[in-house]
C-alpha cells in the first residue's frame, strides 16, 4: 500500500515504525460508537441551526471533548482524498428522578416515561464542519442504557467518518447536542500541504536522537543525503520531488550501543517511482559510450531507435538490434561502428517507454535527411533489404507509394557505390545510413534566383570537370559474373561483392539487380553492364565454380545455346555468347580476370581458353587479385595488404559456413540448395 506523502509518523522506542494514514474505501459516510453505546447516522446533511441554550430537564448526554484525525478516502487504488475523522467524547450531566415520582426518567428526545431499569439516555449530536468555501452539518443519534451510566462521568465516544477537505487548507469543527444544553465545542485545524512530505517524529520531550536520510543502493554502500542530531519532539518537511523508492530513514537514540533502525517507506509508492524517472538522465560519455544516471536502481532495458527530421515517433531498431539491460550509473555501449545524430536511445521499464535521448545529436550536429536501410539475414541466410519509414520498414523492391519505394533503385545504387555509411554490422544484419540530400527537391519562389543557381551549378561543374573525371577514374567499375550453382555459392558471391564495394570499387552484380534483370532479360542486362564497364575502363570478373566450368565446357563443345541460358536470372549463362568471342579473338587481356575459391576449385580446372587472362585463387591470392581489379590506380603494397585482409575477414565466415572441414557438419546445411545438390 503506498504511503501517503503528506503525513508520515515515526515513533522512536523499542520498535520504531512508520505509521501511514488509514485508508477508507468508498464514498459513504459512517459512524461507530464505543462498546455499550449505540449510534445511528441520519441520512444526508442537516441544517446548521444553533438555537438557544436550554436548561436540561434531567440527565442528558453532552459532548465533553473533540478530537480529529487525518485519514484517506479512496475511490480507487490511487484516487484518494484527504478526509478529517471526528471523535466526540460524551458524558452525563444531571441526575435521575426518584422512581416514585409521577414521571419517570424522560430522555432528551423521549417524550414517554420509562422504568428506570429499562430506560436509556438518548441525545442528538450535531457536527458542523466549515472549510472555505463549503460547510456541512451531520446528525448522530446516540443511546446508552441508563443503568450503566453514573451521573457526571464519561460514557464513551462516537466517531464520524468523515469530512473531506482540501490539502493545505484550514477547517473549523463544532459539536453540540440538540436541544442545546451547553455551548458548543470547537476546533480549528490546519491541514498539511500535499506537495510536501511532513515527518512527525514521535519522540519523548528532551530525548536526544539521531536521524539520517540516505539512498539505499543495490550495489555498493548506501549514499548519504544528510544526518542530524536532534532533541524530541521534532517534525520537519521534505519536498515531494525528493521522494524516490530508495530513500530510507535511519533513527537511533544517542546512547551507547544503541540499535539503529532503518525504514524505507517509499519502495512501493507509484508516485515515488514517477519521481525517480523524472530525476533520471541519459548522457554521452565518449563517441559510442553512454550512461544512465539515477539515484536508485531501475529495472530497465535500452534499445536504439531512428528519429527522422520533421517530427514523428522514434522508430525502434529491433530487429536486428537486441535490447540490453541497463545498470544505472555505469557506462554502457552499443557495438556501433560509428555514431549518427539520428540514432537515439530509448529506455523502457515493464514495456513502458520512460526515457528517450538523441545522445549523438549534441556531438554530431542536428538531424540529417538520411534514409536508414536495414539489411537482415534469416536462418537460411536469406538477405532482405528495407528502408525504415514512419509506416514501417519498406522493401526497396516494393510498389508502395512511399519515398523509399520510389527511390528503391537509386538507393541500391548508392549502397553499391559506397555512398552509404555503415553504422552496424553483425550476424543478424547491417544498418546503412544513405544521404537523401540529392533527392530533396526545393521549390524556389523567384525565377531569377532559380536561374542564378542553375548558372552557378553549370559553372561549378565546368570548373571541376577534371577533378570529377579523376575521381571517377580512381573508383574503378567491376562487373562480377558467376554461375548461381546453388544458394550457398550465391551467398559467397554476394559477400565478395559487398567486400569489394568497401575498397572502394563500384561493383555490379546480378544479385543486386533482380528487378532490372527481370525487366530487360539476362542477355540485355549483361550487354548494358559490359558496355558501360569497358567504356569506363573497368574490368569484368569471371567467378568460376564447378557449375560455371561445366557451362563453359558445354558451350565450347557444342557451340550452341547452353541449357539454362534462358533462365530469367542466369546472367553468367547468357554472357557466354559475348564473353567467348572476346577470348577467341584475343580481346580479353586487360579487360577480364578470373577467380575461384581455394576450397571449391583449382585454377587448373578452368578451361584453357579462359586461362589466357590471370585466374586468381581466393583468398590465397587476394592482394594480386585486388591489384588487378584496381588497375593503374592501385595503392601501395602495404595498403593492398590491408585491403586484402579486410576482404579476407569478410569472406572467411561465409567460407567456413559453406565449406566446413571434411566430416564436420556445417551450420549452412539448411540452405545449401535442393536435396542432392553439392558444392564439391
Amino acid at each position: 500500500m503506498p504511503v501517503p506523502w503528506f503525513l508520515l509518523s515515526l515513533a522512536l522506542g523499542r520498535s520504531p515504525g512508520v505509521l501511514p494514514l488509514e485508508r477508507l474505501v468508498g464514498p459513504q459516510n459512517t459512524a461507530h460508537c464505543s462498546p455499550g453505546l449505540s449510534c445511528h447516522l441520519w441520512d444526508g446533511d442537516v441544517l446548521c441551526l444553533p438555537g438557544t441554550i436550554e436548561p436540561p430537564p434531567g440527565p442528558v448526554l453532552v459532548p465533553t471533548s473533540l478530537q480529529t484525525e487525518l485519514v484517506l478516502r479512496c475511490y480507487h487504488e490511487t484516487d484518494c482524498d484527504l478526509c478529517v475523522r471526528v471523535d466526540v467524547h460524551l458524558a452525563v450531566h444531571g441526575h435521575w428522578e426518584k422512581p416514585e415520582d409521577e414521571e419517570l426518567f424522560r430522555g432528551a428526545s423521549d417524550p414517554e416515561p420509562r422504568e428506570p431499569g429499562n430506560a436509556s439516555l438518548q441525545s442528538q449530536v450535531v457536527l458542523s464542519f466549515q472549510a472555505y468555501p463549503t460547510a456541512r452539518c451531520v446528525l448522530l443519534e446516540v443511546q446508552v442504557p441508563a443503568s450503566l451510566v453514573p451521573s457526571g462521568q464519561s460514557v464513551g465516544s462516537v466517531v464520524f467518518d468523515c469530512f473531506e477537505a482540501a490539502l493545505g487548507g484550514e477547517v473549523q469543527i463544532w459539536s453540540y447536542t440538540q436541544p442545546r444544553y451547553q455551548k458548543e465545542l470547537n476546533l480549528t485545524q490546519k491541514l498539511p500541504d500535499g506537495d510536501n512530505l511532513r515527518l512527525v517524529l514521535d519522540v519523548s520531550e528532551g530525548q536526544r536522537f539521531g536521524l539520517s536520510l540516505y539512498w539505499d543502493q543495490v550495489q555498493g554502500p548506501p549514499k548519504p543525503r544528510w544526518q542530524r542530531n536532534m532533541t524530541g519532539p521534532q517534525n520537519f518537511t521534505l519536498n515531494h520531488t525528493e521522494l524516490v523508492p530508495c530513500l530510507c530513514i535511519q533513527m537511533w537514540p544517542l546512547e551507547p550501543d544503541s540499535i539503529r533502525t532503518n525504514l524505507c517507506p517509499f519502495r512501493e509508492d507509484p508516485r515515488a517511482h514517477r519521481n525517480l524517472w523524472r530525476a533520471t538522465r541519459l548522457r554521452l560519455l565518449s563517441p559510442l559510450a553512454w550512461q544512465m544516471d539515477a539515484p536508485c536502481a531501475l529495472p530497465a532495458e535500452a534499445a536504439l531507435c531512428w528519429r527522422a527530421p520533421g517530427g514523428g515517433p522514434c522508430q525502434p531498431l529491433v530487429p536486428p538490434l537486441p535490447r540490453e539491460n541497463v545498470t544505472v550509473n555505469k557506462a554502457l555501449e552499443f557495438p556501433l561502428l560509428k555514431g549518427h545524430p539520428n540514432l537515439c536511445v530509448q529506455v523502457s521499464s515493464w514495456e513502458k517507454l520512460q526515457l528517450e535521448e538523441c545522445l549523438w545529436a549534441d556531438s554530431l550536429g542536428p538531424l540529417r535527411d538520411d534514409m536508414l536501410l536495414v539489411e537482415t539475414r534469416g536462418p537460411q541466410d536469406n538477405r532482405s533489404l528495407c528502408a525504415l519509414e514512419p509506416s514501417g520498414c519498406t522493401p526497396l523492391s516494393s510498389k508502395a507509394s512511399t519515398k523509399a519505394a520510389r527511390l528503391g533503385e537509386q538507393l541500391l545504387g548508392d549502397l553499391q557505390s559506397g555512398r552509404c555509411e555503415q553504422l552496424w554490422n553483425d550476424d543478424l544484419g547491417v544498418l546503412w545510413a544513405c544521404p537523401m540530400d540529392k533527392y530533396i527537391h526545393k521549390r524556389w519562389a523567384l525565377v531569377w534566383l532559380a536561374c542564378l543557381l542553375f548558372t552557378a551549378v553549370l559553372l561549378l561543374l565546368f570548373l571541376l570537370k577534371k577533378d570529377h573525371v579523376k575521381a571517377a577514374a580512381s573508383v574503378r567499375r567491376v562487373l562480377l559474373l558467376y554461375s548461381a550453382d546453388d544458394a550457398s555459392f550465391e551467398r559467397i558471391a554476394g559477400v565478395l561483392a559487398s567486400a569489394l564495394c568497401q575498397l572502394p570499387l563500384r561493383v555490379a552484380v546480378d544479385l543486386w539487380s533482380r528487378r532490372e534483370l527481370s525487366a530487360l532479360g539476362p542477355l540485355a542486362w549483361f550487354h548494358a553492364q559490359r558496355r558501360q564497364t569497358l567504356q569506363e575502363g573497368g574490368v569484368v570478373v569471371l567467378l568460376f565454380s564447378p557449375g560455371a566450368v561445366a557451362l563453359c565446357h558445354e558451350w565450347l563443345q557444342d557451340g550452341a545455346s547452353v541449357p539454362g541460358a534462358d533462365a530469367p536470372h542466369d546472367a553468367f549463362a547468357a554472357s557466354l555468347s559475348c564473353v567467348l568471342p572476346d577470348f577467341l579473338q584475343g580481346r580479353a587481356p586487360g579487360r577480364y580476370v578470373g577467380a575461384c575459391f581455394d576450397r571449391l576449385l583449382h585454377p587448373d580446372a578452368v578451361p584453357a581458353l579462359f586461362r589466357t587472362v590471370p585466374v586468381f585463387s581466393l583468398p590465397t591470392q587476394l592482394p594480386d587479385f585486388l591489384e588487378a581489379l584496381q588497375g593503374p590506380g592501385a595503392p601501395r603494397p602495404e595498403r593492398l595488404r590491408e585491403r586484402a585482409e579486410h576482404v579476407s575477414r569478410a569472406l572467411q565466415p561465409a567460407l567456413d559456413c559453406c565449406f566446413p572441414p571434411q566430416g564436420v557438419p556445417g551450420p549452412c546445411e539448411a540452405w545449401r540448395g535442393p536435396p542432392g545438390t553439392t558444392l564439391e
